[in-house]
């Protein structure tokens, strides 16, 4: 399993208790997936640095994952079904053996 920081943003029209859903579908995708997340941590609400869809600010959450590698597509692709997810980045985090 590899590991991934995934950078996530939220629509800013989202209450507080519709953000931690968002974020436990989240979670409960990359479980579903075989993988394991920690508990997001929020960032709060940043502004665009452009409008993306006619949205200027969103809020922001940091959250990092073990899961296969050939399995982040695929996670991609359930997430961009979901409407509490309006961005969302991986990075691919370096092994402790080779860092």
């Amino acid at each position: 399993m590899n590991r991934y920081e995934a950078m996530v943003i939220l629509p800013e029209s989202l209450t507080e208790d519709e953000i931690e859903q968002g974020l436990d579908r989240l979670n409960a995708a990359i479980k579903a997936l075989g993988g394991q997340a920690s508990k997001a941590s929020r960032m709060g609400r940043k502004a665009f640095a452009r409008p993306m869809h006619k949205q200027t600010v969103g809020e922001y959450a940091l959250l990092r994952l073990e899961l296969d590698g050939d399995k982040i597509a695929e996670l991609q692709s359930v997430l961009k079904l979901d409407d509490a997810i309006f961005r969302i980045q991986f990075t691919r985090l370096a092994d402790a053996a080779t860092a």
